[in-house]
């Protein structure tokens, strides 16, 4: 079953502060901050949220296409995407820009601080949703801005059911274009800050969201997960890592194992724990793409972490 990604291809530069910010941030001096970070470390990985979705998919045996707009630097992100097998007909190049360009600085409570520079994103718009090929679930993530709208609207045009995945660009829409992205979705999910700012924002509760979609879906980093699906909360437990090495790139972990128990019609139980599993798997490795499983390594796991078997 294809499963077209759109969003972000990133390179993420990511450094860890070996300190907590809140012993730096003072709440009321906060209106003239003005604070630096030692960071002794610093490495780049390659990342983007269609990346990272997209690199999960394909290691639990899917096809997924990634459709994105990157810049004249992205050779050597070509080069890995070929060697994993992933699809790039619908990556568009823009000779005049960089590839995204995220600047992480994480905190030793796993709190992060993110500067972003969208760079050939800012062109996503170029780029439409194919109506004729075949394509059984969409996902917009965080993107440019144009992008996300258009290919929401095209998806909706096309009849493909898709997963709303605002992310980081939650804040560049108002409540209109909120709702407007909600009533069009299939599914919605997002994080417990993200989904705070969407119930404000778009003046809807999680209840009345739920109600529009198939599912809602809110992760809660350490404490689980909960979906809302069917008039029914699923609360999902998290899976303890076995170590927290790096929290970036966990929530794309989490949305493939989502769209894969999308795909195979699996309860939304065994969805939502298999997500679970997979964000685990990924905070126990540096980089958001350096974790590796197959379908068998994972339904051990998956036995292992929950007392249950799943078929994937």
């Amino acid at each position: 079953m294809s499963v077209l990604i759109c969003g972000s291809m990133a390179y993420d530069n990511i450094m860890v502060f070996r300190g907590r910010f809140r012993d730096h941030i003072l709440p009321d001096q906060i209106h003239i901050l003005n604070v630096a970070f030692l960071v002794p470390e610093m490495r780049q990985e390659l990342g983007g949220c269609a990346g990272n979705i997209a690199y999960n998919l394909r290691l639990l045996g899917g096809e997924p296409l990634i459709m994105a707009t990157v810049g004249r630097d992205f050779d050597r992100y070509r080069a890995r995407l070929a060697a994993h097998g992933l699809e790039q007909r619908y990556i568009t190049a823009i000779p005049e820009a960089l590839t995204a360009q995220a600047y992480i600085t994480t905190d030793l409570d796993a709190n992060q601080i993110t500067a972003f520079h969208p760079g050939a994103m800012e062109h996503s718009h170029l780029n439409r949703v194919p109506a004729s090929a075949g394509i059984a679930i969409g996902v917009v993530s965080p993107d440019g801005r144009q992008g996300m709208v258009d290919h929401a609207a095209q998806f909706a045009a096309a009849g493909i059911p898709w997963m709303f995945d605002p992310g980081q660009g939650l804040p560049m829409f108002d409540g209109d274009e909120l709702r407007r992205f909600i009533d069009q979705a299939a599914w919605v999910t997002v994080n417990d800050y993200e989904g705070r700012l969407l119930t404000e924002r778009s003046g809807w509760s999680e209840a009345e969201i739920a109600s529009r979609v198939r599912a809602l879906v809110i992760t809660r980093g350490g404490e689980g997960s909960t979906i809302f699906a069917a008039g029914r909360r699923i609360d999902i437990p998290p899976v303890a890592p076995a170590r927290i090495a790096d929290p970036t790139g966990c929530g794309d972990a989490y949305r493939a194992g989502l769209l894969h128990g999308i795909s195979r019609n699996l309860p939304w139980e065994e969805t939502g724990r298999l997500a679970s599993l997979i964000g685990a798997l990924k905070i126990a490795q540096q980089g958001t793409q350096n974790h590796g499983f197959t379908p068998a390594s994972l339904a051990a796991d998956y036995r292992a972490a929950f007392g249950q078997a799943i078929a994937l």
